[in-house]
């Protein structure tokens, strides 16, 4: 995880750009969307993740979708679906 610690300014348009290095760690993209809380002087911003996609890495296509998903759940799904059941 970058801790990252900056200052950055917001153009007559009210817009703003995220350090490369902070849009790297959370992995954006253009067109990627984030969510905004604003609490009294705090403001957070988090990458909307509730939807699942595919965007290619390295000529990959690879599913993006929150949370990793360790390698032993994947592992048990498919074990299940190959004994024939639904892999839930």
């Amino acid at each position: 995880m970058v801790i990252m610690e900056t200052t950055i300014t917001v153009d007559k348009a009210g817009r703003m750009v995220l350090p490369k290095e902070v849009r790297d760690e959370l992995q954006l993209a253009p067109g990627d969307t984030l969510d905004l809380v604003s609490d009294g002087g705090l403001v957070t911003l988090r990458p909307s993740r509730g939807r699942g996609r595919m965007r290619k890495d390295r000529g990959v296509w690879v599913f993006s979708g929150g949370a990793p998903i360790l390698g032993a759940e994947t592992d048990r799904v498919l074990d299940e679906i190959r004994r024939g059941g639904r892999g839930e």
